[in-house]
């Protein structure tokens, strides 16, 4: 077999997130049906993570496989792009080791979320609007105690079929992009809803309801029900996934 990463983005607004299930569309149906199409066979994909309903990615990964070596991979994606709706857009297609996996190999994934008090009539859908103001000062001081701790139970969805709730963030900040403040936030893996729900911990934050000792204590809690409301996800974005160079070195005959 041969193992290929495509990689994409989307505007989530009108996708169930990215996993297949049975009860609407999703990114990840829309590109087997459009594999499957242009390779006349199902073409399972994997993805490096499963975006929740309404979240966008600028940059997502996902692997598949095919018994013959594929050519003319620019040429696939182009043909991809002509099958997929407009809100899914194939970059480009790679060739990688048969063993290379886009979820499991991943050395780490960025994240940004995007906010602003102040109201525009073209970003609406894609920027969350909160009004009055807030100490993104404060957040910021707040955010390094993200460094100081693995578990996240306070900041994952409940119920789920993880193992364990051990992350490594390794970024975490509020920037300032014109009108719009952006958290970017990067670590080696995410649990669900883990950067809405801590988004909306931050928040808390900003409006002077939640200290940063506080902060650190939703933390240790190790309970969701102490961490703030999950932030709406349609101002949420993938935009980065990393991968060892490794995979990308393919094995002589592969």
């Amino acid at each position: 077999m041969n193992r290929y990463f495509i990689y994409l983005g989307y505007n989530g607004k009108k996708f169930c997130g990215w996993q297949i299930q049975p009860n609407g569309i999703t990114v990840q149906q829309s590109i087997e049906e459009a594999l499957a199409t242009l390779l006349r066979q199902p073409v399972p994909i994997v993805g490096a993570g499963r975006t929740d309903a309404g979240v966008h990615a600028r940059l997502m990964v996902a692997h598949f496989d095919w018994q013959e070596p594929i050519a003319d991979l620019a040429f696939l994606a182009e043909k991809l792009n002509r099958l997929l709706p407009k809100d899914i857009a194939v970059y480009r297609i790679v060739p990688v080791r048969p063993d290379a996996h886009a979820r499991f190999d991943a050395i780490s994934r960025t994240y940004k979320y995007y906010v602003t008090t102040r109201k525009d009539p073209f970003n609406y859908e894609l920027v969350y609007k909160i009004p009055g103001k807030l100490d993104f000062e404060a957040m910021n001081k707040a955010c390094p105690v993200l460094f100081d701790y693995i578990d996240f139970t306070s900041f994952s969805k409940l119920h789920t079929d993880v193992k364990t709730n051990n992350c490594r963030i390794y970024k975490a900040g509020w920037e300032r992009e014109g009108d719009v403040w952006v958290f970017t936030i990067q670590a080696d893996r995410f649990l669900r809803n883990m950067v809405r729900a801590i988004v909306g911990t931050l928040l808390e934050v900003g409006r002077g309801k939640l200290t940063v000792d506080g902060f650190r204590q939703v933390i240790e809690a190790k309970d969701r029900g102490r961490a703030g409301t999950s932030a709406p996800g349609y101002a949420l974005y993938l935009v980065d996934v990393t991968y060892p160079e490794e995979l990308f070195q393919l094995a002589v005959g592969c």
